[in-house]
């Protein structure tokens, strides 16, 4: 069956399913939405984690050991900046530095975030449409037992250390969702849409607090599949099943296709967790969720696919 889809992705776990997605599907059929409420300034330098890992996922580029940046990278720079006692604790790696230099000046130059994606997409041969969430900037912060602090300073700086106490995404309310990505949700032939395995929290949620999109969503005429990012009650990467204890919800994937419940019409489980108790409108179905190879990433596209399909 054939038909155009969107996906909705934050960084290592969702870029795995957009590049499944993206072999099984033909040319011009897939969109991804790519969470920005991770981008940051760091080094005088605009980074956006999610894009570039979806960017590197769909390239072939994605480092397949460390599981994030460019594979075959070399750190020339960071132990140059180090021996200067610069701020080494975000790495960027001598080619991934390239995507950073280059969108930060297209930007400077008067580029929007979405232009500049899709030229590096384009330049890389990825055949889909790369969709930041939003142009506007939008903050993911987090309320710690140690204060506020912005979502890279948690995650890397700080490993993931502190307790989460609440989370809340600065300038969403007043963001754009971005046109085309509102269209591709409401495009009357799309096949389906499909919200990889992402930290819920702060991969999703982003996307959702942009006005128009958790309507579109709770609208679209297509199934919408969801893809548990947990495992046996733990994330495969990532402060997802840490972060859902601290804030009151059972470390699982029905919370988290619960919590999803108003917009999903399916929830995907692992096969190798209990199936789980039934949730009011949405069609539950266990599959291999665990990517290790490319290979794994294609069949969890084509088991989403699927059940899409059986749902139409």
């Amino acid at each position: 069956m054939n038909g155009r889809v969107v996906a909705l992705s934050g960084g290592v776990g969702g870029a795995k399913l957009a590049q499944g997605l993206a072999r099984v599907l033909a040319s011009g059929e897939l969109s991804v939405v790519i969470n920005t409420g991770d981008d940051f300034r760091h080094l005088g330098l605009w980074i956006s984690p999610d894009i570039d890992s979806v960017v590197y996922a769909l390239s072939d580029l994605s480092d397949p050991v460390r599981g994030w940046g460019r594979r075959e990278e070399t750190w020339t720079f960071m132990a140059a900046l180090k021996g200067l006692g610069g701020a080494d604790w975000f790495a960027l790696g001598d080619a991934d530095l390239a995507m950073h230099v280059e969108r930060s000046r297209r930007l400077a130059a008067g580029e929007s975030l979405s232009t500049v994606t899709a030229g590096f997409g384009r330049a890389l041969g990825i055949d889909a449409r790369l969709l930041p969430m939003s142009d506007d900037p939008v903050s993911t912060r987090l309320l710690t037992n140690e204060g506020w602090l912005e979502f890279q300073e948690y995650f890397v700086n700080r490993r993931c250390g502190p307790a989460v106490q609440r989370i809340e995404f600065q300038g969403a309310a007043a963001a754009r969702a971005h046109p085309e990505a509102l269209a591709a949700l409401q495009d009357p032939d799309l096949r389906a849409v499909i919200i990889c395995p992402s930290n819920p929290f702060v991969s999703i949620e982003p996307i959702l607090a942009v006005p128009g999109f958790r309507a579109a969503l709770e609208q679209c005429r297509a199934p919408v599949i969801a893809v548990t990012p947990l495992i046996g009650g733990k994330a495969i990467k990532g402060p997802a099943a840490k972060m859902m204890q601290e804030l009151g919800y059972a470390a699982s994937g029905e919370a988290i296709g619960r919590r999803y419940s108003a917009f999903i019409d399916a929830f995907v489980t692992d096969a190798s967790d209990p199936a789980p108790a039934p949730i009011a409108g949405v069609t539950l179905v266990q599959a291999q969720t665990l990517m290790r190879t490319s290979e794994d990433r294609v069949q969890l596209a084509h088991a989403v696919l699927a059940i899409a399909d059986r749902l139409t």
